[in-house]
């Protein structure tokens, strides 16, 4: 299988972590959507990444999609609960909590990139506030464990990590780490995983 996306992307960092943490054979491909001859507009109708290519030629869309049916190809580990549906919803609530943080600060540098005259600052603190908010939820909800939820690493990490390494490229000026000390802890030991780490090794 093939997995289009970019070094930047959290979605597609999300994706590359279920990979690379259940150790399944794939090709990673740098295709970013707005350059000439991508590839990806072809495959995925939406014209996103990530987009993941079976051996059938199949192209599975968007991160969420992709994350479950990966945890379906083996047991090692499982990532989503699959008989508890109580620990289930909450591994699937982090991720919504995560890709939130995700959509609003992608939101906020789309705005940044922009003329400063054209910018809106009401749709930045907009997005801004929400990921104020999520971090907080996130760091109590956390509290002092070692995991998101349950005993083991589950998809509820991989996508909380990708947003938190977003964040520290796009806004370091935000002081996540000194507001949530339990999250910033929590991420120091998910940053020394070596799928993170390899997730971060081509990062500008």
């Amino acid at each position: 299988m093939k997995l289009l996306g970019t070094d930047t992307s959290p979605y597609v960092r999300k994706v590359r972590l279920v990979l690379l943490e259940k150790n399944i054979a794939h090709t990673y491909l740098v295709d970013p959507p707005r350059e000439p001859g991508s590839m990806v507009a072809r495959v995925n109708p939406l014209g996103r990444i990530p987009a993941l290519i079976l051996d059938d030629e199949t192209c599975v869309f968007d991160s969420p999609v992709i994350a479950e049916y990966l945890d379906t190809l083996n047991d090692t580990p499982v990532l989503i609960p699959r008989n508890d549906a109580l620990a289930r919803m909450r591994v699937r609530r982090w991720e919504a909590l995560a890709d939130g943080i995700m959509d609003s600060a992608v939101a906020v540098r789309n705005e940044c990139v922009r003329s400063e005259e054209k910018q809106e600052p009401t749709n930045i603190s907009l997005h801004n506030n929400a990921v104020t908010r999520a971090l907080a939820h996130a760091a109590e909800l956390l509290g002092e464990r070692e995991w998101c939820e349950g005993s083991a690493l589950s998809l509820a990490d991989l996508a909380l990590a990708s947003a938190l390494v977003y964040l520290n490229l796009r806004q370091p000026e935000r002081d996540w780490r000194g507001a949530h000390p339990n999250l910033a802890a929590w991420f120091e030991r998910m940053a020394a995983r070596p799928s993170v780490r390899a997730t971060l090794s081509a990062q500008p």
